[in-house]
């Protein structure tokens, strides 16, 4: 997979790409990220990546110019001809669709990714009727521009590639995971399995030895070996978690008859001031 990240401040990526498992692909050959300054595609003496919006109002818009320059300096294929090559461009702004755990999978499907990170009051909307495949954002609030949506954009898809992880599972297991089936078997260790794909909800809590710190122990669930009794542990608190911290989760996921009676308990024990 490629990433081309179009922005005023490429040295801003140094840092973030060195470290984890970015680092770790990139010197696997799994992942090549490049970086284009914009203002490499001006042609005014003072490299002028801004104006002034139609209309009036406060602050600057990213000219088109520049930004038709560089993505067409990348020799990507035209927007109506992207899906086939596997390729696709991004505008990274405040107006985009929320960035999800399910696009982050669908955009690790791709081969390329272009991304043109926005800063000051936005970017002249014909950049993305006529360029853009998608305009995303990674939360509701405003940044000062795409480079750290754009950092994180990386990281999320990249950890999704095959090799990037060190247990490929590691991906599955955890918040936003994909569901899975029961009857899948055993785990890699052979013993019967105690955890399964989230099936879009919150992770549950983990611990670690020690098995009692600072006068608070594990959960007594954890403590023996009976495997459907760590399962059973595990679903109710992520569905507990879930139910305190993004409700809105549950309204979007298969919920199973074990789940609803779980869900029951624990919407009555919130109403009773219980965790």
């Amino acid at each position: 997979m490629r990433f081309d990240i179009i922005t005023i401040f490429p040295g801003f990526f140094d840092s973030p790409l060195d470290y984890g498992i970015l680092s770790r692909a990139r010197k696997a050959g799994l992942v090549e990220v490049a970086t284009h300054d914009l203002r490499n595609f001006t042609h005014d003496r003072h490299r002028t990546v801004d104006d002034r919006p139609f209309g009036g109002g406060e602050g600057m818009v990213l000219k088109p110019e520049p930004l038709f320059d560089a993505v067409t300096s990348l020799d990507v294929a035209p927007k109506l001809e992207r899906q086939p090559k596997q390729e696709t461009v991004i505008l990274l702004s405040a107006q985009g669709r929320p960035f999800t755990q399910s696009i982050a999978q669908e955009l690790a499907a791709t081969d390329r990714i272009v991304m043109i990170c926005g800063r000051y009051e936005g970017v002249d909307e014909r950049v993305n009727e006529m360029l853009c495949d998608r305009e995303i954002s990674i939360g509701d609030y405003v940044l000062s521009g795409g480079e750290l949506a754009a950092a994180v954009i990386v990281d999320t898809v990249v950890r999704l590639l095959p090799g990037a992880l060190g247990n490929p599972d590691s991906s599955r297991f955890e918040s936003f995971g994909a569901d899975d089936a029961p009857q899948e078997g055993a785990s890699a260790d052979g013993v019967p399995r105690s955890t399964y794909g989230a099936g879009g909800l919150l992770d549950y809590p983990h611990y670690t030895r020690p098995a009692e710190f600072r006068g608070v122990s594990i959960p007594e669930a954890l403590r023996g070996g009976d495997h459907e009794a760590i399962r059973r542990w595990r679903r109710r608190m992520a569905l507990g978690k879930t139910l305190r911290n993004r409700p809105d989760l549950l309204d979007r996921i298969a919920i199973s008859d074990e789940d609803r009676e779980m869900l029951a308990e624990l919407r009555l024990n919130l109403e009773n001031g219980r965790e």
